[in-house]
């Protein structure tokens, strides 16, 4: 059978390879607007599956036509198996990269599971190294289940998942939801994994996952990673780190005033952000009292 190019219908798209794949969907609403603005500039690539056509290549074009509510699509049609379907998958998306690192190691571990495959033939029939083969597999090996859930949702990209893999399994998703929640670069990823591996105890993890700025900190300062202070007993420890967190807090608020940009708060503005001014002012009070009696004039050498 030739390769053919044709009109399906939607309802006529199996989506079963999407399950090695990321749905953005922030990648799905640009093609949507593309779609709606263009109409569809490359057509889905499918192959002949079950009294359907299974998607090889063009799945978020799909997703983007189902929120369209669009009838069909143009589909090329390839008379392909399973097995060279899935390496199609690879084949597709290597010129404009557009996989996921986590995207290319499901497909390679799904043919080595699935098809008997190894290293050396998968190297063979992607044309990748086997470095390279080598490198994806390692991934998916060495990530919690739980976190590649986050991956695949798309809440964990690749770069913040090679971060995750340096930490036991046990810790990984934990440390996943901070980076998720601050949306952490991969070199921010890094250095919390770095300070999070250089805890000595559950009680420093636990306060870095509290308080992650102080990862960045010390990182900036040069400062060892190591929280505790040898001199100090638990809880004054606690006590210190209590500090320097309220220092960067201090610090961030205190930049946050001094740009010219408050000037431009508009009225209504100043009414919604004074309550919380208000409340900052009365702990600041409480603070300063509370730190009397720590005060003393005498050296610590």
């Amino acid at each position: 059978m030739k390769p053919t190019i044709k009109e399906v219908a939607l309802e006529k798209l199996d989506l079963s390879l999407s399950e090695m794949r990321i749905i953005n969907p922030h990648w799905v609403a640009k093609i949507q607007s593309s779609m709606w603005v263009h109409g569809q500039l490359q057509p889905v690539v499918v192959r002949p599956y079950k009294d359907k056509y299974q998607v090889i290549d063009g799945i978020k074009r799909v997703y983007a036509a189902t929120e369209l509510m669009l009838k069909t699509l143009e589909c090329y049609v390839l008379d392909v198996d399973l097995k060279q379907a899935k390496l199609l998958v690879l084949s597709y998306n290597r010129l404009h990269q557009s996989m996921e690192v986590w995207e290319e190691a499901m497909v390679l571990t799904d043919l080595i599971k699935r098809h008997g495959l190894n290293q050396q033939s998968l190297s063979k029939l992607t044309g990748y190294s086997r470095c390279w083969v080598s490198r994806r597999l390692s991934l998916i090996s060495k990530i919690d289940e739980q976190v590649a859930s986050e991956i695949k949702m798309g809440a964990i990209n690749s770069s913040q998942a090679r971060a995750l893999m340096k930490l036991p399994r046990c810790n990984q998703i934990v440390v996943s939801r901070v980076i998720s929640s601050l949306g952490l670069s991969s070199r921010q990823s890094d250095i919390f994994v770095k300070a999070f591996l250089s805890a000595t105890d559950e009680a420093q993890q636990q306060y870095l996952l509290d308080c992650p700025e102080v990862a960045f900190e010390r990182a900036e300062s040069g400062m060892p990673y190591d929280i505790d202070d040898p001199r100090l007993c638990r809880y004054g420890n606690n006590l210190m780190q209590s500090m320097q967190y309220v220092l960067s807090t201090i610090k961030h608020v205190l930049l946050n005033l001094h740009e010219s940009r408050v000037e431009a708060l508009k009225e209504t503005e100043k009414i919604i952000i004074y309550p919380e001014i208000t409340k900052v002012k009365g702990y600041a009070e409480e603070l300063i009292k509370a730190i009397t009696c720590l005060q003393t004039p005498q050296t610590v050498s």
